[in-house]
Formats: C-alpha cells, structure tokens, sequence
C-alpha cells in the first residue's frame, strides 16, 4: 500500500506533494512520487529522432525529481519516498497503471495553475481521472501549502439525503477512523438567484431554502438513528446564494479535508462526477478526496 503523488513541475507545482506528504504521514505509508514522461516511438527513426526524444524525457524525469527532493528535504516528518519516471502516451492511462501496481490507496494530484488561489482547479489531467480513477483521488487547492507533522485533522463529507450518499458516508467514517481524527457530516444548499419569478414574492426563495434545511436536518439524524454515525458525529448545514459562499459558511480548520461521493455509473468501480460534486470540489476551501463508486 502506498500513496502515489502525479507530479511534474510547473503543473500542478508543489502543492501535490505537500498533500501526498500530509496524507502518507496520516496514513503511515511510503509516498511514490511519479513523473510521467513522454514515451519513445517503437519504430527507430533514421534521423535520431527518438534518441533525441529519449534523451529529453530523460531530462524532464530528472529535473522533477530533482526539485521534489528539493521541496521535500525541507520536511520535519519521516515518510518513506520513492522517485519514479514513468513512460506513456496519456498522463492519466500511466497513473492508474501505477496505481494499479502499488496498490494505490489513493492517487494524489494538484490544482492548475490557472484559477483561485487556495481553491481547487481541476486541470485537463485531474478531470481525466475524476471520471477513470479506480482509487480515491485527492486534489489539492492552488498553491496549497500544508503543515504535515498535523497530518489530517478532521474529514468533512458531504451528504445529501440519498441512499448512495449514506453509503458514502459509512465510507468516509471507516477513512476518518484510518486516519485517526474526527468525522463531520455536512450538507450544502445554495440559494438559487432565478429559482423563482417575481411573482412568487421575494422570499419565495427564503422560504423553500427554510424547508430544505430542515428536511436536511432530518436525513443527518436518520444517519444516527440508523447506526451509519455515532451521536458525537459533528453535523452542519451550510447554505449561502453561490456555492463559494455555501461553502464558506462553515468554519474549516488547518490540516482538514473534504471527501466526495461519486456517482454509479456502469458495472466498473471509477470515480464519476454529477454536476453537483463537481460544483463542491471547485468551491472546495481545503484539499478534496474523491471516493470512486463500488461496483
């Protein structure tokens, strides 16, 4: 078992390995950390063309792991890390196919470097292996720095009212309980700027939010009573008039992480993302773990 951390400088930068680190030191197992690099063409070229080809992805294995020794000799905790170029055509067939050969628990990738700073912005490689990853998938917000002697302070996963998502939930608590820290179930509901015509009046909308919380509310205590969570669980409700203010509406605290359901799709378990989800993870303030859906 280990943690495998996609890295390639200047994609994603360091904020992959800083939650690679975090999760590896949570978790107590070694970190993988793999550059994929472009692989050589199998017909040999009569002007040294693949030569060339090889030496460059040579080159960029080399400069990435050395600038992740770099970052990483900075560390004050202990994890044991391995350094790996690996070849391939697709950055995200390569991932799952180590992956698959360390017995992943999860794959680890940072934010583009095109978005928010501190949220989570999901590059051409991240929404390839949202919907492919056999394992949980954890992304990093832009620039994310961490304090990874913390570890995981707390897991938040996001709940809706379904029988899939209590699921997720039971999941998510066995994670918490992995990691050695405290559960908290929240739910997330934003108040739709055009749900209704004017002639609804006002605070139609007020109204029917009102409604939602409460209904919300109930699903949370059924997860009790039902023996999915122990009372002690901590359960919010945030709510706001866009998903970055729901999202801000409840307090989050250094070293926490916010883990996501995925939708069923097929007879293969991958992680695939409703509109929903995908809304949460680019809102998200903190590091997101993504759970693929169990066939």
């Amino acid at each position: 078992m280990s943690v495998v951390v996609g890295y390639t400088p200047g994609k994603g930068g360091r904020g992959s390995l800083d939650l690679g680190l975090q999760l590896a030191h949570a978790l107590d197992e070694p970190m993988a950390v793999v550059t994929v690099v472009p692989r050589q063409w199998s017909t040999p070229s009569m002007a040294r063309i693949d030569a060339e080809y090889g030496a460059y992805a040579r080159q960029v294995a080399e400069e990435a792991e050395r600038q992740a020794r770099e970052y990483l000799t900075e560390t004050t905790v202990t994890v044991d890390v391995t350094y790996r170029a690996v070849p391939g055509r697709s950055i995200p067939g390569a991932l799952v196919d180590v992956v698959a050969e360390l017995d992943a628990t999860v794959l680890v990738l940072g934010s583009s470097a095109d978005g928010q700073v501190g949220r989570v912005v999901v590059g051409s490689t991240a929404d390839k292996l949202l919907h492919a990853s056999p394992v949980p998938l954890a992304i990093s917000p832009r620039d994310f720095r961490s304090v990874a002697s913390e570890g995981v302070t707390k897991v938040t996963c996001a709940f809706s009212d379904s029988h899939a998502s209590v699921a997720v939930v039971g999941r998510v608590h066995a994670l918490a309980e992995q990691f050695g820290v405290p559960l908290r179930v929240a739910s997330f509901g934003v108040r739709g700027a055009t749900m209704y015509p004017p002639l609804g009046g006002i605070t139609a909308e007020d109204s029917v939010l009102d409604s939602w919380v409460s209904e919300a509310e109930a699903a949370q205590r059924r997860l009790v009573a039902d023996g999915v969570i122990p009372e002690s669980v901590e359960r919010v409700i945030g709510t706001g008039p866009s998903w970055g203010d729901t999202l801000a509406s409840i307090p989050w605290q250094s070293g926490e992480v916010l883990a996501i359901g995925s939708s069923s799709m097929g007879p293969l378990a991958r992680v695939f993302l409703g509109a929903r989800a995908t809304k949460l993870i680019r809102h998200a303030p903190v590091p997101v773990i993504v759970l693929p859906h169990e066939a």
